[in-house]
């Protein structure tokens, strides 16, 4: 499968550095069918995946591995394909908002635990693709969402 890469020629530009985080689209086969799990943001509640900044000494994969269990308590294997990148735009109180741009890594769930480090904080809930693009607010993430060919291994 080949990801989906952003040109960001026009953000390097702007005044604000580019940030990077590292996501991981969690997703299992149930009947045969794709679902992908979204979890709500901590404040706003907006169905997002789980994604935060890059890591020391873990790669951008591995980042996504341990964000998807931070945020939504799930286990999985990545297999270190980025499938795509998003730009996504953290907003700050009196501050104006900071470009992120988020690289996608698909996680093929093998387990969900009740306990997890953002239990409580978080909702997670699983969507068939088409919705779980309806859910979300980012573009890039439900062009992403859409376009998912999962496989497993």
């Amino acid at each position: 499968m080949k990801p989906r890469l952003l040109r960001i020629e026009h953000l390097k530009s702007a005044e604000q550095p580019v940030l990077q985080q590292a996501a991981a689209l969690c997703y299992r086969i149930k009947g045969n069918r794709p679902e992908v799990l979204l979890i709500t943001t901590r404040r706003a509640q907006r169905w997002i995946i789980p994604k935060g900044w890059l890591m020391p000494g873990l790669s951008r994969a591995d980042t996504a591995l341990q964000e998807a269990w931070e945020e939504a308590g799930v286990a999985g294997q990545s297999f270190g394909e980025q499938v795509g990148q998003f730009l996504h735009h953290k907003h700050r109180l009196n501050c104006p908002p900071v470009p992120i741009m988020v690289d996608v890594f698909p996680v093929l769930v093998r387990s969900v635990s009740q306990d997890f480090p953002e239990q409580g904080m978080r909702k997670r809930k699983w969507y068939p693709l088409k919705k779980a693009a309806l859910k979300v607010h980012s573009p890039g993430l439900a062009e992403l969402l859409r376009d998912f060919k999962p496989y497993t291994h």
